[in-house]
């Protein structure tokens, strides 16, 4: 009787340690104003939230647009004005499964709103907020968590006890829920890299000297700094690097101050109006690159970028006023990548990317600057730049569906929707829009844009038929043969004598990436796992019951969770994994696998 008494104390005393290990990663502690609120004066409230270690969560702007950035808001109270919770900056740090740095919070995270109590609000007021956050460690990442809190205060000389400054009020717990799926692999733009990403934006600039604002200024520019420089070599390539700079420093500023203030909106970018919203935007920019309306800047704007003084300051004051003037032509595509960095919300991002958009726009300008003599070679405006305006016009409309991304019911319909704006853009530009005067190389130069549209138009096509290279990693000829998990299959397994690999993944999991990255598509666990049966479990959200279950029925408390089976269905206990197991660690678990399926038990 003792002995069944001290187990049942020890089955009270663990259980709750096992239910609530989700909740006790992170602890939210509301630090209340060591005075009470004034009414009609401002006040700024801090929470703060505590981390256990080893585990962090995403920062409120991740540079990863498949993770779940960390959202904090007051639900709105009557004779309140509630501002927008402000996160501070997020370190970026290096960790052990990724090979790209990730902004993420550990330890001690403070965050600011600020309150103003209307006139005539008295007395003890609670108010109510929700956090919602994603853990992980440097092994695996928990599910999406929405956790409710109060903040009780005190405004005016209302009755009641007063809470203590820097006490923090008990939060409510709840059971971790899936959070809205992030826009998933959130646009190919943004997945490419840095390296592509800045190269596409270089060569965006260059383009846009091709534009009939840019264009026709290169050689009347040229021509004044050579007036300038009075026949000094030297000079005239000074004026041509100062004249580079004034746009760099301009766009640089536009990049940093787009970044920040996008990054006020925080979580908002995640709500389909804003989504739509911001699509809109890119349409009715895309609208003016096809002559549908006339993008114009204010007269007495275009007045102050008019004004010009002579040497090497009035050289640096045209650089900085440049894209006013020229605001018709380039005005739509620079705040369609306004709008894009403002939705990343970094503002290194927002600053490298627009000065390498001022140097890709300047570089003809360094260039004729050191060969003064070459400008007589440049061709003649013509219709040809119009032509050149319709490219930035489609390229805003891919933009717009980029934002749209996550709004698709499936990637597949992305995939061909852009396919479709591709092969549309390519026979336009090709064979449709009509350039009067173009000559026989503008006619071959057409065709060639035609057939990098029209071959983007199938690269998108295939990959909605599951051909892509996102796609090549998880299933396909070439990659993992992956099955979802049923008991057919598993039966199936028995009778083939094939052991058994179940990963356990979900979309905003960052280790599950890199797995899929670096060690699914390596050739030699390809190759394995045609002697296995692989099996993926999709944890991404928590109302599909048969995940669920299996979650349960597993124990797989975080993703990605690896979990092996001989043919018979039992697990291999030893070799289950959480957290990027590298190609040869996974390879050797995978030999250890096939070697206790046929019953030749192995050690790690």
């Amino acid at each position: 009787m003792k002995r069944t008494l001290l187990i049942l104390v020890l089955c009270f005393c663990i259980a709750p340690n096992v239910f609530s290990a989700e909740e006790s990663v992170l602890s939210i502690r509301p630090v209340n104003p060591s005075a009470p609120l004034v009414p009609g004066e401002t006040t700024v409230l801090t929470v703060e939230l505590v981390i256990s270690p080893p585990y962090h969560i995403n920062s409120d702007r991740p540079l990863q647009d498949y993770l779940i950035p960390t959202t904090m808001e007051l639900q709105p109270q009557a004779g309140f004005r509630i501002g927008k919770a402000v996160f501070p900056p997020a370190p970026s740090k290096k960790l052990p499964f990724s090979d790209e740095p990730m902004s993420v919070y550990e330890g001690t995270v403070k965050i600011q709103v600020s309150l103003t109590p209307d006139t005539g609000v008295n007395g003890i007021v609670n108010l109510k907020g929700k956090l919602r956050y994603q853990a992980c460690n440097n092994q695996y990442c928990l599910r999406p968590v929405s956790q409710d809190f109060l903040v009780p205060l005190s405004v005016g000389s209302g009755s009641g006890v007063q809470p203590s400054a820097g006490k923090s009020t008990p939060e409510i717990g709840k059971p971790p829920v899936a959070m809205q799926k992030q826009a998933d692999s959130a646009g190919d733009f943004g997945h490419r890299g840095l390296l592509v990403t800045f190269l596409l934006v270089f060569l965006g600039g260059l383009a846009l000297n091709l534009t009939p604002c840019v264009y026709p200024m290169i050689p009347i520019t040229i021509t004044y700094f050579g007036g300038q420089a009075q026949g000094k070599k030297g000079s005239l390539i000074a004026h041509s690097f100062l004249y580079v700079i004034g746009m760099a420093v301009t766009y640089s500023i536009l990049g940093v101050v787009a970044a920040m203030t996008g990054g006020l909106f925080g979580s908002a970018h995640q709500y389909p109006p804003v989504l739509i919203g911001i699509a809109l935007v890119m349409g009715i920019l895309a609208l003016s690159m096809f002559d549908v309306y006339e993008f114009r800047m204010p007269q007495f704007v275009n007045r102050l970028a008019g004004s010009s003084q002579k040497g090497f300051v009035g050289t640096f004051l045209m650089g900085l006023t440049v894209g006013i003037v020229a605001a018709p032509c380039i005005g739509p595509f620079v705040l369609g990548l306004l709008t894009y960095v403002g939705n990343k919300g970094n503002a290194v991002l927002g600053l490298a990317l627009f000065f390498v958009l001022a140097i890709g726009m300047g570089v003809p300008f360094i260039v004729l600057g050191f060969f003064s003599g070459s400008i007589q070679r440049l061709p003649r405006s013509g219709a040809w730049m119009i032509w050149v305006r319709k490219i930035f016009g489609f390229i805003l409309l891919a933009m717009a569906l980029y934002f749209l991304k996550p709004l698709f019911p499936a990637q597949a319909v992305y995939h061909f929707t852009l396919s479709i704006l591709m092969l549309v853009a390519g026979i336009y530009l090709a064979w449709i829009a009509s350039v009067p005067g173009g000559g026989t190389i503008f006619s071959r130069l057409r065709s060639v844009v035609g057939i990098v549209f029209i071959g983007s138009a199938v690269y998108f096509a295939l990959s909605g038929f599951g051909f892509g290279p996102e796609k090549a990693q998880t299933s396909g000829g070439e990659g993992v043969q992956w099955l979802p998990y049923s008991e057919t299959v598993l039966n199936q397994a028995q009778q083939e004598s094939k052991p058994v690999f179940i990963d356990f993944y979900a979309d905003w999991c960052a280790p599950c990436k890199e797995l899929d990255k670096q060690t699914y598509s390596t050739p030699e666990v390809v190759a394995l796992s045609k002697q296995f049966v692989m099996l993926k479990v999709d944890l991404t959200s928590s109302e599909d019951p048969l995940a669920e279950n299996l979650r349960k029925k597993y124990q797989a408390r975080g993703v990605p969770t690896l979990v092996f089976l001989t043919p018979d269905g039992k697990e291999i206990a030893n070799l289950r994994g959480t957290g990027f197991e590298s190609k040869d660690v996974f390879l050797k678990k995978m030999t250890l696998a096939l070697q206790a399926s046929s019953g030749r038990q192995g050690n790690i």
